[in-house]
Order: C-alpha cells, then sequence, then structure tokens
C-alpha cells in the first residue's frame, strides 16, 4: 500500500483533477530498510522474524516451567496446541501424527501470524503474499513427505505406490498423470493458494483503503467515500477469515501428504 497511498495522501482526490492511483505490483515491492553484508534486509523479512520471534517466545513462555495448574498463558498454549492436534493432525493421521506436532503447529501460528499482520496498523503487510516465503515451506515439506515415503515403502516401493492397479493399456497414461501430480500439481498448488489467496486479498484491501481517501470530498463524493470504507471494513473482516483458514488449508495438506507417504489412512 506504500505508493499509492502515499500519492492519496498527498491531495489526490476525485475532484482535484488528478487520476486514482490504483494499487498494483509496485506495492509487493520494497526498499531496502538497511544491508547485513550483502543481505539488503526489507520490510517483509522483518516482519516474519518478528512473527518468529513472537511464536518462539510466546510457547517458549507457556511451556518453560509448566505447572499441573495452568496460568492463563500456559492454558492459551495448550488449547491452541490442542486445537492443532485434533482439528488437523489427527483427523489425517491419527494418533501416530502426534510425532509431528511441534513442526505443524509452529507452520500453523507462523502463517497465521503472517496473514494476520496485514491488519496490525504500520505493519500491514501479509507475508505470504511474497511466494519467496511460501516456496521454502512447501520444499520442507517435500523433503520430509519424500523422506517419510522412502523410509517407509523403500526406495522403488515408494514410486510403486504412486500407481493403482490398473489395465495394461492404460498404464503409460496413468504413469504420466500420477508423476505430474505428485512432482508439479501437487507442489504448486500447495504453494500457490497460500500465496495467491494473500496476494489477493491485500490488494483487494488497498484498492478500496485508497479509494476511500480518493473518493473523499465535500459534495457526493462523501457518499461515494462511506460506502468504499464499508467495504474496507469487510475485507478486513474477510481477512481475518481467510488468514486463517489459508493456515488451516495449508498445515491440513501437510498432515494429509505425511498420511499419504506413510500409508496411513484414517
Amino acid at each position: 500500500m506504500t505508493g499509492d497511498v502515499a500519492a492519496a495522501a498527498g491531495g489526490c482526490h476525485l475532484f482535484s483533477g488528478c487520476g486514482f492511483p490504483a494499487p498494483g505490483l509496485q506495492d509487493f515491492d520494497f526498499q531496502k530498510l538497511f544491508s547485513i553484508g550483502g543481505w539488503n534486509v526489507t520490510k517483509p523479512e522483518v516482519l516474519a522474524i518478528l512473527v518468529t520471534l513472537v511464536v518462539i517466545v510466546f510457547f517458549w513462555v507457556a511451556f518453560a516451567k509448566p505447572k499441573m495448574i495452568p496460568g492463563k498463558t500456559q492454558s492459551i498454549g495448550e488449547m491452541a496446541i490442542l486445537a492443532v492436534r485434533d482439528q488437523v493432525i489427527r483427523p489425517q493421521l491419527g494418533a501416530k501424527g502426534d510425532k509431528y506436532l511441534a513442526y505443524i503447529s509452529a507452520m500453523f501460528f507462523w502463517i497465521l501470524l503472517c496473514n494476520l499482520i496485514e491488519l496490525v496498523p504500520i505493519l500491514q503487510f501479509p507475508v505470504m503474499s511474497r511466494i519467496g516465503f511460501v516456496l521454502p515451506m512447501m520444499l520442507i515439506m517435500y523433503v520430509l513427505y519424500w523422506y517419510q515415503g522412502f523410509k517407509t515403502k523403500g526406495f522403488i516401493g515408494y514410486f510403486r505406490s504412486w500407481i493403482p492397479q490398473v489395465p495394461l493399456f492404460v498404464l503409460p497414461l496413468l504413469i504420466l498423470i500420477e508423476v505430474a501430480k505428485y512432482v508439479i500439481i501437487q507442489p504448486f498448488t500447495l504453494a500457490i493458494r497460500l500465496f495467491a489467496n494473500m496476494f489477493a486479498g491485500h490488494l483487494l484491501l488497498s484498492i478500496f483503503m485508497v479509494a476511500t481517501w480518493y473518493l473523499a470530498g465535500a459534495s457526493i463524493g462523501l457518499v461515494y467515500a462511506a460506502g468504499s470504507l464499508f467495504m474496507v471494513f469487510f475485507v478486513f473482516l474477510l481477512e481475518i477469515l481467510v488468514g486463517l483458514l489459508q493456515a488451516f488449508i495449508f498445515t491440513t495438506l501437510i498432515s494429509s501428504y505425511l498420511a499419504d507417504s506413510l500409508e496411513y489412512h484414517h
């Protein structure tokens, strides 16, 4: 929202004769804040580090000295972990999935906060709207996914498990389809779903925020501005839901893929 909000705030209104400063791809590019050696640190990277610290510190405080009668922080932490276990992991993996609880819980809360940080004043940017943050999570998941598949079924057995029992004449086509599914389609959709939803939501919120300012005026423009402001609040609430759903969907898919690699079916 940086460039277009700045342009709008500079006095660009509907009745001032200037064009609408439409948000676009330029609002996802950031100048460096500072450098560490050859690494130019930008706002999304700072936000990702901030969210990481928040997740680590919260759960460290919650469980560093657990008590039989938990305090508020420990109670919240326990409810959060149990929610991920009971709603995300166990429906896919059953009790065997508990060994992945730390990994999947960390992913869930990190993604959730990276999404919701868009709604915090000043910070106002969803980290997951940058594909560079999503791809490493997808790659880590697929390394684990394939590792568990090889460990459980053996190298040849794992690839053989991709192909169901079918008549021989459809086997060549089916092999191509299944290889594309496991190697291309699943990784691509896992990453692009999270990225595209957060990208589109941030862009939509930016458009209505800038439009509210642009339409504001002492005449009929106030009516249009009020309508745009209503959409800001609507999209704001929608982004809370989308942020939560995307964290849930991403980690649920991780659990289901792990279940597939382990040949465990609920």
